[in-house]
């Protein structure tokens, strides 16, 4: 399973996360598991950085396809929200996807790294993906997600939003 976060902060970051979901069932063989949406405070964001609307899905991904070839379309799907690459880190985005994991794929590159290097200690990540995947357990990492997300220390602001 290829799990990608969602998240989003400008616009109507609500109906763009939900509609960028849409268009990744298109990129899945199968019906698309999705979190719930979750209201998040930004995290390492520049001061005064509008909450988040997160969420997670999981797919499976088309014959054929590498995590190379994905995060390649996940970026196009960005672009096509208008987002422009950053000029300043962790900037308000309208659409960010975020390779978490492929299968047990790993990768180190300028690129891709696999998985993605912080989600096991990001609760934003955590939370929605405890719903759809509990028992996952992230290449590299010997606990579950939610065995993960009960360990986390931080007191990150997530809401699930209704």
């Amino acid at each position: 399973m290829v799990i990608v976060g969602l998240g989003a902060n400008l616009g109507k970051a609500k109906k763009q996360v939900l509609r960028a979901m849409g268009i990744l069932q298109e990129l899945s063989d199968e019906r698309l598991l999705r979190s719930s949406l979750w209201e998040t405070e930004p995290v390492n964001c520049p001061a005064g950085s509008p909450r988040f609307v997160n969420a997670v899905v999981g797919l499976v991904p088309r014959r054929g396809e590498t995590p190379e070839s994905l995060l390649k379309r996940l970026r196009a799907i960005e672009k096509g929200f208008g987002r422009e690459r950053k000029k300043v880190l962790n900037e308000a985005r309208p659409l960010d996807l975020d390779l978490i994991a492929f299968g047990k794929e790993r990768r180190k590159s300028g690129a891709l790294t696999l998985p993605h290097p912080r989600a096991h200690e990001r609760r934003f990540v955590l939370e929605p993906l405890a719903e759809i995947a509990p028992d996952m357990v992230l290449p590299g990492q010997s606990r579950s997600v939610k065995k993960l997300l009960r360990a986390l220390t931080s007191g990150d602001f997530v809401q699930k939003m209704a």
